[in-house]
Parts: C-alpha cells; structure tokens; sequence
C-alpha cells in the first residue's frame, strides 16, 4: 500500500476560511477611488492660487496715467490694460492675461471696465482683502467723461492698495 505523506500544520500553509463570512473583500484595483479632498482654508486665510504670489505688480499713479491717456490719444490705455491684466494672472494664474486684454480692449473696449474690476475685486478677496471693486464698478463708464475718470480712479486705486499691501513701491 502507498502511504500518504503526513499533513503538516505548519506557519507555511495559510488557513482555510470556514465560511463565506469570514473572507475579507479583495483590496479594490490600483487607480480607484477618490482621493481625499483637502481641508478648507481656515477662516481669514486667504486660499492659494495657482499663480505666483511673489509676483507683485506695478503701482501706476492715477493722475499720470490719465495724463498719459490723454497725450497719448488713448493709446495709453491699450497698454495700461495689458499691463494690469498680464500683472493679475501672473499673480493669481486666473484671468484674461495681457494679450486677450488687449485685443478685447481694442475691438470691444466697453467690456474692459467691467473685466478689469471683477478682476481687481477677485484678486483683493482670494488676497484676503476686501473687495472694494467688483464687475458692477464698470458701470461707471456709461456715464459720459466722468463716468470713465471715476471709474478708473476707483480700479486703479484699488489695485495700488493690493499691490502695496503685497510689498511694491
């Protein structure tokens, strides 16, 4: 007769599970799943962005600069326009930028006013400031002559006051 070999139980034969109940789920496939979502900011820290925070814009004296757009014949504000756009989205990463600025600012400039301020107004918030300009503030624009310098005194000054609490001169 042929003997069977002893059976051993020993560490290397793992042990069968007695019922159905007792088998754990198999782990899920690699790639599955939602990561988890990070915590919200704490209240009063402003949230990060995706631009470069270091970066800090240029502070543009409000009398020069009208002087300038005057002189100039309006020229100046194309430029003032792609510099203040291009100055946001390099700080924050969201925006128009300076070239979509500045093409919308030279075949549909009526909606510059209100782009710029909704802009500035986002950029003081995310900043953790308070928003002292938002899109409603180009509504000032419509108004003939003044409405336009009121608006700009308003958008500019605001975005010198972000500018100077982030570090510029």
């Amino acid at each position: 007769m042929s003997e069977q070999p002893p059976t051993s139980s020993g560490s290397d034969v793992p042990p069968v599970p007695a019922t159905a109940a007792e088998v754990p789920p198999p782990p899920p496939p690699p790639g599955y799943g939602v990561p988890a979502a990070p915590p919200p900011p704490a209240y009063g820290v402003p949230a990060q962005y995706g631009g470069d925070p270091r970066h800090v814009g240029t502070v543009r004296s409000t009398g020069t600069c009208i002087v300038l757009f005057i002189v100039t014949l309006g020229f100046y504000g194309w430029y003032w326009w792609y510099q203040v756009h291009e100055d946001m989205k390099r700080h924050t990463g969201r925006g128009l930028g300076g070239v979509v600025a500045l093409v919308l600012a030279i075949f549909v400039s009526i909606v510059m006013p209100f782009f710029t301020s909704s802009e500035a107004g986002q950029m003081q918030e995310a900043g953790g400031r308070p928003r002292t300009v938002r899109g409603l503030t180009g509504l000032w624009i419509l108004l003939p002559l003044v409405g336009g310098i009121v608006w700009f005194v308003k958008t500019n000054g605001a975005l010198n006051d972000y500018w100077r609490s982030r570090g510029a001169a």
